[in-house]
């Protein structure tokens, strides 16, 4: 039984083959003169409608960009859909990149922020505390004052157009009256008319009488020092973000989408929906599409060594925290020298009344500010390192993974070759004048402003930089054998401070950033 079975089955052999045969050369001639893998491919991608994508290829397709000889998938129309969905995905492709470097300076610019209204919000309720506990006579009316003046400090912290020095003046000119009726002379008596019209002459007069000596002068000095690297700060974070979204707006020229289009797309028009662009060859179109953008480098490793600069500043013995901690002692030691020269001071304003002399000396207490903070420091530093060649790393990093191949059988723009033999160029407008790809004729302008502007600011941010770090910060650094305020590539220069990062981490972590303060 067996026996018959085979004899059947190899009696049908012949007619089985022929039919097999048969079957595959007609589904092999169907997919030759077929689009539908092309047509996959552009609804995959969501290209755009898939009534553009023709049936079967033609022959003598009007073709602007994907031109070759034969039949071909492609119709004007997917071209002009190509073109949009390049544009796209390579925005698409660079935001995808850039979001964690925009996220890293929005989070710590928001935290930095943060932070810096803690320290107001805690350095005004301490000299609050210290009114309503020493100055009681004084503190109802002068909380509005005090209210005023860490509001002007929080907004010069934010780079609103506040000079400190004036903040500060402001503040003892308003409080002058309230400390001379009821701290100086309390036994002064007047109508409100008459008191008004004293107040206001107290205040005009005040720093001519000096009633509170080098105080209020040191307390601007110190805040302005401290304050100074903490507004330079926010205001570079805001700056970074500032160039990240001129960049992701920035056009990509018409020679350069046609060159993407082909790279990406035009060997869909053949049917090879799978064959990838070789590496050599998307550097060189990627180097050409981003010419401008790149041009960003330089300027932005600047920025970033700024950045560090500003953020080791903020970071040393926490000078912010000990100038506003030491607002309520400057306050304090300023009503207490009132006092103590109350004679003179009322011998000035009026020489025929004269109070007895009271003499107060300021007990100094000390709390403790462990820096919890200096974390915070020590990580946006850390995580900063990775883009410090951001525009430079940009086309590679955009002609990575599975985009393109490197070592095989790949598209060049006009063939499947099994290398790229084109010269690859350079990053910058200078080396794409060689760019055998794409045609790059200037800047762009937005890109050119951007440019421009974050130089600038990179200049003037240098200069503060010295004047904003005190003596003893820049001593600490030094003896850390910190990269302060000298460019990086100086050959003088200490070491990076990424090899500081990696040599004293432990060292940063172990500091313990207590500082003593009167209250």
């Amino acid at each position: 039984m067996s026996r018959g079975i085979c004899s059947r089955v190899k009696s049908l052999d012949p007619v089985w083959i022929l039919t097999l045969v048969t079957f595959a050369v007609n589904v092999i001639d169907g997919d030759a003169h077929s689009c539908r893998e092309v047509k996959a491919a552009f609804q995959q991608r969501q290209v755009g409608p898939l009534q553009y994508v023709p049936e079967a290829p033609h022959a003598d397709v009007d073709l602007l960009v994907c031109k070759h000889q034969g039949p071909s998938c492609c119709t004007r129309k997917m071209e002009e859909n190509y073109q949009l969905a390049v544009q796209r995905e390579t925005l698409h492709n660079f935001l995808a990149y850039s979001y964690e470097l925009e996220n890293l300076i929005q989070s710590h610019s928001n935290a930095f922020d943060d932070m810096f209204q803690y320290v107001l919000s805690f350095s005004q309720g301490h000299l609050s505390s210290l009114l309503e506990g020493s100055f009681s006579s004084l503190s109802h009316h002068a909380l509005p004052h005090v209210n005023q003046l860490f509001s002007s400090l929080s907004l010069y912290l934010r780079g609103v157009n506040v000079t400190i020095e004036a903040t500060v003046q402001t503040f003892f000119n308003n409080i002058f009256p309230l400390a001379y009726t009821r701290l100086i002379n309390p036994s002064y008596e007047g109508s409100i008319a008459v008191k008004s019209e004293m107040d206001d002459c107290l205040r005009m007069i005040r720093q001519d009488v000096n009633p509170f000596g080098h105080h209020p002068a040191l307390m601007a000095q110190e805040l302005a020092e401290a304050l100074g690297a903490g507004q330079q700060l926010s205001v570079a974070l805001k700056k970074g973000l500032e160039v990240m979204n001129a960049t992701q707006h920035a056009s990509l020229s018409r020679d350069c989408v046609r060159n993407l289009v082909k790279m990406v797309f035009c060997s869909h028009c053949r049917g090879l929906t799978l064959i990838k662009p070789c590496v050599g060859y998307c550097l060189n179109v990627m180097r050409g599409c981003l010419g401008s953008v790149t041009e960003l480098d330089q300027p932005w490793r600047r920025y970033v060594h700024l950045l560090e600069q500003l953020t080791l500043a903020m970071a040393g013995h926490h000078n912010m925290e000990l100038a506003m901690l030491g607002v309520r002692g400057h306050v304090n030691e300023a009503l207490l020298y009132a006092q103590f020269h109350s004679p003179l001071i009322i011998a000035t304003i009026q020489p025929e009344r004269t109070p007895a002399l009271r003499e107060q000396t300021s007990q100094k207490q000390h709390i403790h500010v462990f820096g919890d903070r200096f974390g915070l420091f020590l990580e946006f530093l850390v995580h900063l390192q990775r883009y410090k060649s951001f525009f430079a790393a940009l086309p590679e990093i955009l002609c990575e993974g599975e985009n393109v191949v490197e070592d095989s059988t790949c598209w060049s723009g006009d063939s499947v070759v099994k290398r790229y033999t084109g010269k690859v160029v350079g990053n910058g407008l200078f080396a794409q004048r060689q760019n055998p790809e794409v045609k790059v004729r200037s800047m762009d302008p937005v890109v050119n402003e951007t440019k421009e502007s974050l130089e600038h600011f990179n200049q003037v941010g240098l200069v503060i930089c010295f004047i904003f770090i005190d003596k003893r910060t820049r001593i600490w650094f030094a003896v850390a054998s910190l990269p302060f305020c000298c460019p990086e590539n100086d050959a003088h220069s200490p070491p990076s401070i990424s090899h500081f990062l990696s040599l004293n981490l432990s060292l940063f972590l172990s500091l313990d950033f207590t500082l003593s303060v009167p209250i």
